[in-house]
């Protein structure tokens, strides 16, 4: 399992504490029939009902210290057992140890509690070769509390087959060296019949795994596919949710 979730990040720059926000840079207005500007702009994510259903993945051994020790963001989507998550596979295809996932973590805290990783869903296409156009995975979490993580903090809607760029989304994620999420708006475009891409600046190492939320409050992609999620920080990829993404969500909904 890579703790440095983008490969072309080598090293864990200086931890910042505290919210930061982050410079305004490649923005530009939004149209009136794509919603609120500016697009392209990456910031500090504000606590809302909907930004709380996006967390960061942790080493179990890190449960009682956070800080510092997130590699990847998932995010929950809503199914019939209220307790699954996605991510990218690239983030949890190891077998060197449990996971938690903390919603809403920031600044060293769980609001919403700490949830150990269970049984993770993969596609044949990530298992059998880890190719690029299957980067995306499902897990359960265990109940905390006698709860389930969707009854705590809601869940986005998981779909398939929409056309690339026909609205804008939003992407959140936590990178590796930053501890409040960070959000981005713009439309997607595509990379190629299997890849989509976004421009968004500051998407560094840790935000693998970040959901691609549009309008509907629906995940429409999830970052991850081409060079890991992307070899700088300024462009990231997702895979196009097609049939096998389709497929996966379905198994890990019914718990097959």
């Amino acid at each position: 399992m890579k703790r440095i979730s983008r490969i072309w990040l080598t090293s864990r720059p200086t931890l910042l504490c505290g919210v930061v926000t982050l410079g305004l840079t490649s923005a530009s207005v939004a149209s009136a029939s794509d919603g609120p500007g500016p697009f392209g702009v990456t910031a500090a994510t504000v606590a809302t009902r909907q930004s709380v259903r996006v967390g960061a993945l942790f080493g179990a051994d890190r449960t009682d210290k956070l800080v510092g020790g997130h590699f990847c963001t998932a995010s929950v989507v809503h199914s019939r057992q209220r307790d699954l998550i996605v991510t990218a596979a690239h983030c949890v295809d190891g077998d060197d140890g449990d996971l938690v996932f903390a919603p809403g973590y920031r600044d060293g805290h769980a609001p919403f509690g700490v949830w150990k990783v269970g049984k993770r869903f993969l596609p044949d296409g990530w298992a059998k070769g880890q190719n690029e156009d299957s980067d995306i995975a499902f897990a359960y979490v265990d109940e905390l509390g006698g709860k389930r993580v969707e009854d705590v903090v809601g869940g986005n809607r998981f779909v398939t087959g929409t056309a690339t760029g026909a609205t804008a989304v939003t992407v959140t994620g936590y990178p590796d060296e930053r501890e409040v999420p960070i959000t981005c708006t713009n439309k997607p475009a595509l990379h190629s019949r299997t890849q989509q891409r976004i421009s968004c600046p500051e998407f560094t190492g840790g935000t693998s795994g970040s959901p691609w939320v549009n309008g509907a409050k629906q995940i429409v992609g999830v970052l991850g596919g081409h060079e890991h999620g992307g070899a700088t920080a300024d462009i990231s990829y997702s895979v196009v949710l097609g049939a096998e993404a389709d497929e996966l969500y379905r198994d890990a909904a019914s718990g097959r």
